[in-house]
C-alpha cells in the first residue's frame, strides 16, 4: 500500500496488537510506537507483510537496499536474506570507514546525523526503515543516495505515521497507517 495512493489508516491490522504504545517519549507530547514486540515474536510475519505491500515487479528493479539505521538495519538484512540482494548502510556518524558523505537533519525532538559511504559504484535502492514520522530520516537517507549516484526507487517501512510529514519525492511502501 503506498501512501500515496490511500488515506485510509489500517489502525485494525493485526500488528496493532502486539505494539506497545508509549507516552510521552522521548519527550513529553510524543506518543512512541514500540514495534519491539514484533520483532519478538513475529518477525515473519512483519517481512512477509513488508515484502506483500510493494507492487509487482519493483523488486526486478531493486540491486539493493539502503538499511536506515538502527531497525532498518534488522528489516533490510531480513529482506535482502530473503531476496539475495545487498545492503548499502546508512549509519550514524562515525560508524562507516571513509571515504563517506553525511547529511545533518532535524527530528520530531532534536536532530541527528547521517553517513553512507560515497565511493559505491551506483545502483538502484529502495530504502528500508521502521517507521516514518516527520520524514527527516528517510528525506536524508534519499539525499545521501543521490548525492552518490544512487537511484532511490521508492521507501518501505512497516509504520507511516502520515500526519507528521509532507510529500516525499519517491513513493512510500507501507503496511502500517496511523
Amino acid at each position: 500500500m503506498s501512501s500515496e495512493s490511500s488515506d485510509i489508516l489500517n489502525t485494525d491490522h493485526p500488528f496493532w496488537q502486539v505494539i506497545r504504545t508509549v507516552p510521552d517519549f522521548p519527550k513529553v507530547g510524543i506518543d512512541f510506537y514500540d514495534i519491539t514486540p514484533l520483532l519478538r515474536s513475529h518477525i515473519n510475519e512483519v517481512v512477509d507483510a513488508l515484502l506483500a505491500v510493494l507492487p509487482a515487479g519493483l523488486l526486478d528493479e531493486v540491486d539493493c537496499l539502503g538499511a536506515v539505521e538502527a531497525r532498518g538495519f534488522v528489516f533490510a538484512s531480513l529482506i535482502a536474506g530473503r531476496l539475495g540482494k545487498g545492503i548499502i548502510l546508512l549509519r550514524k556518524p562515525g560508524k562507516l570507514p571513509p571515504p563517506v558523505a553525511n547529511k545533518t537533519y532535524a527530528l520530531e525532538y532534536g536532530k541527528d546525523t547521517l553517513e553512507m559511504q560515497n565511493n559505491l559504484p551506483p545502483e538502484r535502492v529502495l530504502l528500508v526503515d521502521d517507521i516514518l514520522a516527520t520524514g527527516g530520516t528517510l528525506t536524508t537517507a534519499y539525499e545521501l543516495c543521490k548525492s552518490a549516484s544512487h537511484t532511490v526507487v521508492g521507501a518501505l517501512v512497516l509504520l507511516d505515521l502520515v500526519d507528521l510529514h509532507g510529500k516525499f519525492p519517491v513513493p512510500i511502501y507501507t503496511v502500517l497507517k496511523a
